[in-house]
C-alpha cells in the first residue's frame, strides 16, 4: 500500500487520468478496474474513476492483486531505424510504454519486441527483453535493443561510462537569455511525492546535463539537451530545477501545460554509440513528430 498527496499540477484532474500519470507502467482501463474494486481510494473514500481531484487529496493505493503472466507477443507496428544481428534501432513512439509493469501486462514495447524478433537479450529479465535503456511513456525518440546478451552487456557498459550518447530536443516554458549551459545537480526521489524526483543536494546522484539554445519564441525555448549522465527524469528535473520547465509536464513545473497538456515536449532525437561486434562508431538521428513540430508552428 502507498499513498500519494495531490499537489496542485494535478488539482482538477480526473482520478483516473491522474493516476496514469502517477502509475506510468499501468494502463488507463486497467486503473479503472482497480477504482471500481476499491483497490484505489481518495481521502479512505471509493470514489468514481471521473472525480476530480483537489490539492491536498490523499490517494491511497492498494495493494494489486496477483496476476501471473507470460508476456506475450503482440503485432504492434515499430518504427525500426536499423537492425542488425546485435541490436534494433527503434523510434519510440509517445504514449508506447517501453515494459510491463504491475497491472500492465500488454501493449507495451516489450510485447511488440517479442512479437518482431526471436532473437532478443536476457538480461533485462523475463519481462524487458532486450531492453538496454527506456524512455518515459510519452518521451517519443530513438532506444536501441540488443538481440544478445553479449551486446546488451557491451551497450549496458557505454551507458555506465557515457561513451552511448543521447541528444534531446525540448520545448521549455520561458526564454532563456543563455545560447548554451551545463546544469550540474544531483538527483534522487522526491520525499514528499514519491512518483516524482527532484534535486537533492544531500542525498540525491550525480547529474549533468548540457542544453544548447535552438530557438527562442515569446514565452518558449526550444533547446537541444545532451545526457550526460541517464537519472530518472533528469532533463525534466534539471530544466524545472533552473525555472525552465519542460512544457506540457504533468509532474514538473507550473504554468507550463496551457500550450500543450498531453505529455511533456521532450523528444530523444539523435543517439551514438559503439557497435558490440563491429566496434565502429554509429549514430543515428530521426526528424521531430508531427506533434511536437505543430506546437512550433503555432509559436513562430
Amino acid at each position: 500500500m502507498k499513498k500519494e498527496k495531490i499537489s496542485n499540477n494535478l488539482a482538477g484532474t480526473r482520478l483516473d487520468k491522474a493516476l496514469s500519470i502517477l502509475l506510468t507502467s499501468t494502463s488507463r482501463s486497467k486503473i479503472q478496474d482497480y477504482i471500481d474494486g476499491g483497490y484505489i481510494l481518495v481521502n479512505a473514500k471509493k470514489e468514481r474513476s471521473s472525480y476530480k481531484l483537489k490539492e491536498g487529496d490523499e490517494i491511497t493505493i492498494n495493494d494489486f492483486p496477483n496476476e501471473t503472466y507470460d508476456l506475450e507477443a503482440e503485432n504492434i507496428s515499430l518504427d525500426i531505424v536499423y537492425e542488425d544481428d546485435d541490436l534494433i534501432v527503434i523510434n519510440k513512439p509517445k504514449g508506447l510504454v517501453v515494459h510491463p509493469g504491475a497491472g500492465n501486462f500488454s501493449h507495451t514495447l516489450a510485447n511488440a519486441l517479442k512479437y518482431h524478433s526471436d532473437s532478443l537479450s536476457s538480461l533485462g529479465g523475463e519481462y524487458r527483453p532486450g531492453i538496454v535503456h527506456r524512455l518515459d511513456k510519452d518521451t517519443g525518440g530513438l532506444m536501441i535493443v540488443a538481440k544478445n546478451d553479449e551486446a546488451h552487456s557491451f551497450l549496458a557498459n557505454q551507458l555506465s561510462d557515457h561513451t552511448l550518447g543521447r541528444n534531446y530536443y525540448a520545448l521549455v516554458l520561458g526564454v532563456i537569455s543563455e545560447n548554451e549551459g551545463k546544469i550540474i545537480a544531483p538527483i534522487g526521489r522526491d520525499d514528499r511525492y514519491r512518483q516524482k524526483m527532484a534535486v537533492d543536494l544531500k542525498d540525491g546522484k550525480y547529474a549533468e546535463t548540457y542544453f544548447k539554445v535552438c530557438e527562442r519564441f515569446a514565452n518558449a525555448t526550444l533547446v537541444d539537451c545532451a545526457l550526460k549522465t541517464g537519472r530518472t527524469h533528469q532533463i525534466r528535473v534539471h530544466m524545472n530545477y533552473i525555472s525552465h520547465p519542460v512544457i506540457g509536464d504533468p509532474l514538473y513545473g507550473k504554468g507550463n501545460r496551457k500550450l500543450y497538456d498531453d505529455g511533456q515536449l521532450l523528444f530523444a532525437y539523435k543517439i551514438h554509440f559503439i557497435h558490440p561486434r563491429t566496434k565502429k562508431e554509429m549514430e543515428f538521428s530521426v526528424p521531430l513528430p508531427k506533434y511536437f513540430l505543430d506546437v512550433l508552428n503555432s509559436l513562430r
